[in-house]
């Protein structure tokens, strides 16, 4: 019996995604819950698994494809309950004629619709290419190894030959010298051209829909950071000890956030038409660096958090971010977004707004400068900070005395901690 497998709901708003790879390939077994394929949407990683047991008759996408919510993806034999692959081949055999030295000799090959579709494209000879699925048949799989292979300039692995008259040497050395190219490794590799992940495309569009959309500013100051440091150096070891977790900065800067943010409400807000939604609640997204772009996951209601509950849970967010295991629920919504381009080295830069947010803080590089206090100059710890803002809704005035909160709430953390 075959079984379609297809394209699950992947959450609210999505209804496609990139066929990212398959975990199974043609011809192998499969058992019931195993997953079989991961997709890629603009957000997370999902895998699609068998309900059922059974063997894969055919992969009906390749990696890379775009498919869409039910979209069948695969076929599953559930016949053979995944203990062999299936005798029925899913193509009947079509005839290779494969020429030796002007004699026409035709051998049987069994191929795959899926492997069969890759060689047209990709002129790939099916008769030089060992199959490897049941009885021999040529699967997905062969052909990219084929693929593989040329790139790389090595001879691909053949089909047995068929009977027939042995060449002579001359014959052989002739052959061998008409040999494309194509197989020959280049010189050097002048270009190359990598497929963008959905997630990168996704990135791309929104940021140029912020810049397209808002009328994004940025202003700028800088934070002394000798009071948090003397904090986190003297409580270090106790706070780690209690909580199990480290003091870092990022429970600084969020909790001075919403000091500012309640402060300056226009920056916690969002334009939806001609109106303005005012939140009063602060999910602060916090940007994250994975292999392929960046995510904002939430820490929702910010303000009723504790500087290690935050700290715990951003360590966690990170975490699972770049081991792809974030639900779409921790990456949706945010009111107001920080990031924090000093674990990179930047020394400064403009953030751009993660739309349809208003605001943006941007943390930097903490590096010792000359700076000049009570009259004489002094060397201290100081990180240059950015505020990216809309201008529609939110004035400069106001943009340039929320930075100054930040700075006076990190600069004297016993009024950030008396306010929180």
């Amino acid at each position: 019996m075959s079984v379609e497998i297809r394209v699950p709901q992947m959450g609210e708003s999505i209804v496609e995604a990139t066929l990212a790879r398959w975990i199974k390939r043609e011809g192998d077994p499969v058992s019931a819950g195993e997953p079989i394929a991961e997709l890629e949407t603009d957000k997370v990683n999902m895998e699609i698994t068998a309900d059922q047991a059974g063997v894969l008759e055919a992969l009906r996408f390749r990696e890379g494809d775009t498919v869409a919510v039910n979209d069948v993806i695969a076929i599953l034999n559930t016949a053979s309950n995944g203990s062999a692959p299936s005798d029925t081949p899913v193509e009947e055999p079509r005839p290779a004629v494969v020429k030796t030295d002007g004699v026409a000799e035709t051998a049987e090959v069994r191929v795959s619709p899926v492997a069969a579709r890759m060689a047209r494209e990709n002129d790939i000879d099916l008769s030089a290419v060992q199959g490897s699925g049941a009885g021999g048949k040529i699967v997905q799989r062969d052909v990219q190894a084929a693929l593989q292979a040329r790139s790389e300039g090595r001879k691909p692995k053949v089909a047995p030959t068929v009977e027939g008259p042995v060449e002579s040497a001359p014959v052989v050395a002739e052959r061998v010298s008409r040999i494309p190219d194509v197989l020959a490794p280049p010189a050097e590799l002048r270009e190359e051209r990598v497929r963008m992940s959905r997630r990168r495309q996704t990135i791309a569009a929104r940021l140029k829909e912020a810049q397209n959309t808002a009328a994004m500013l940025t202003t700028f100051n800088e934070i002394d950071m000798s009071a948090v440091i003397e904090i986190r150096k003297r409580r270090r070891d106790a706070f780690k000890e209690r909580y199990g977790v480290s003091l870092g900065f990022m429970s600084f800067f969020t909790k001075a956030c919403v000091g500012a943010l309640k402060a300056f409400p226009y920056l916690n807000a969002e334009i939806q038409g001609n109106e303005i939604i005012l939140k009063r609640y602060y999910d602060i997204g916090i940007a994250v660096g994975v292999e392929d772009g960046l995510v904002v996951p939430v820490v929702r209601d910010a303000d009723r958090k504790t500087f290690a509950e935050i700290e715990k849970e951003i360590a966690d967010l990170a975490t699972r971010a770049r081991e792809n295991k974030l639900t779409l629920s921790e990456l949706q919504g945010g009111t107001f977004t920080i990031t924090n381009g000093g674990v990179f080295g930047s020394l400064m830069s403009t953030p751009i707004l993660n739309f349809p947010q208003v605001g943006i803080l941007g943390m930097h590089k903490i590096q010792e400068r000359p700076v000049v206090a009570g009259g004489e100059i002094v060397i201290r710890p100081m990180m240059y900070v950015a505020l990216s803002y809309d201008h529609r809704i939110v004035d400069g005035n106001d943009a340039v005395r929320f930075l100054v909160r930040v700075k006076e709430l990190i600069e004297d953390p016993e009024v950030l901690l008396l306010e929180g």
